[in-house]
């Protein structure tokens, strides 16, 4: 190992070992549960397995950087709520972390977690059994070879199994890095505490022409969180990806594309209005159109997107089709079909920027049969048309919904 990449080993470790992240308190798992994408249980189900995957049959999830542990005890939770077949494996370098993700899961009562320190490098040299699922989210952009990383994981995947990964984003983290290096050049050999301190005095003083002030989209460095202020903007190594870099960096451990999370913001037609421009888009491939979208919005800081095996078993994204059950993430029918109905618009925020989607035409009139409990095909039934007519009436508000994460399918 050379002698810079040890050093940033220990400094990764020593940050995370003082200041865990994101922090979190036990005691908080009494009244709430942590959820979010990647990971959320039915959310892997409809882009990795389908929406057929049976959870009350052996499942077996890594959280691999499992950090404080917001993946793991959501997963945990999610596969405990289905019956006792579930399981997930926990692995952090930083023992502070896993105490407290530990006192997380003993407030909940979990008992399928097990914990492991250590690093996701060795993960081929620890005796495992392979996985159905892998969470890694926020942590490759950190390795000093994040496709040895990428490669570790890739070995310790079922060939029917899928990941759910999170790298940073270059365009949306504009004016992180030259911080970082300011940071560096004023703070070098300071401790972690001094550092902070001069970050927040920095960060009070920088000038209105600065990327970071121009820059709504990180909203991270709040001065009173210091680990997200030394997450952002002291971590001793990180780096980020452009959509085209996120799927070279996918091949290199024959890995593929599911789909990127919220899909409609890799849609460039999201952000095209001429017709002449949106048929150029829509000639392109999947990874061009989604680099297309990035640079056109300019503000997502983070991917978040599920891969599988290239050429593997993994049955992948759930299509609608009459046997499939629509289910909303939230379970707020009447509210989102209320909106729809006096809406043209929906506007929603994609990092704290407005963005307005014109509703499909019947899309409140969908929303309304959505239950959780009835499939497509008994929905086309109650509203007397056939199958080719209803997909051509409602299959546009699918998309728009699944687009915003908000619509998923399972099967019956």
């Amino acid at each position: 190992m050379a002698k810079g990449r040890g050093k940033r080993d220990k400094a990764v470790k020593r940050q995370y070992e003082m200041l865990p992240y994101p922090p979190r308190d036990p005691k908080d798992e009494a009244t709430r549960l942590i959820e979010g994408s990647p990971s959320h249980l039915d959310e892997v189900n409809h882009y990795l397995f389908a929406g057929k995957r049976d959870f009350t049959q052996p499942f077996n999830a890594l959280v691999a950087g499992g950090g404080t542990g917001d993946a793991a005890i959501m997963l945990a939770q999610h596969l405990a709520d289905r019956g006792e077949a579930g399981q997930v494996t926990y692995l952090d370098l930083s023992t502070a972390s896993r105490k407290i993700a530990e006192g997380r899961a003993k407030i909940r009562g979990l008992k399928n977690i097990t914990f492991l320190t250590g690093s996701l490098l060795d993960l081929p040299k620890m005796d495992l059994p392979l996985f159905d699922y892998i969470d890694c989210c926020g942590v490759l952009h950190h390795l000093e070879e994040p496709e040895a990383g990428l490669a570790a994981l890739a070995e310790c995947l079922a060939d029917n199994g899928g990941v759910g990964l999170m790298l940073y984003a270059t365009l949306g983290r504009t004016g992180v890095y030259p911080m970082q290096n300011a940071l560096k050049a004023l703070a070098a050999g300071d401790t972690v505490s001094e550092q902070i301190k001069s970050a927040k005095i920095l960060l009070k003083d920088l000038p209105p022409s600065n990327w970071l002030n121009k820059n709504a989209a990180v909203g991270d460095h709040k001065l009173d969180q210091d680990a997200a202020l030394y997450d952002l903007l002291l971590h001793p190594r990180d780096r980020s990806y452009l959509v085209p870099e996120v799927l070279d960096l996918l091949a290199t451990a024959g890995l593929e594309l599911v789909s990127f999370i919220e899909p409609a913001r890799y849609d460039p037609e999201l952000y095209l209005k001429d017709r002449d421009l949106r048929k150029k888009a829509r000639k392109l491939d999947t990874g061009k159109q989604a680099a297309l979208a990035e640079n056109l919005a300019g503000n997502i800081k983070t991917h978040s997107f599920y891969v599988r095996k290239a050429g593997g078993e993994t049955q992948g994204l759930a299509k609608f089709d009459p046997e499939m059950i629509p289910f909303l993430k939230d379970g707020n029918r009447e509210a989102l079909a209320h909106t729809l109905t006096v809406r043209t618009s929906l506007t929603v925020h994609f990092d704290r920027e407005a963005v307005s989607l014109p509703v499909p035409k019947r899309a409140a009139e969908f929303v309304k049969q959505i239950d959780g409990v009835r499939c497509l095909r008994d929905i086309q039934n109650d509203l007397s048309t056939d199958w080719p007519n209803f997909r051509a009436q409602y299959a546009p508000t699918y998309k728009f919904l699944n687009g915003l994460n908000l619509l998923w399918l399972k099967s019956s």
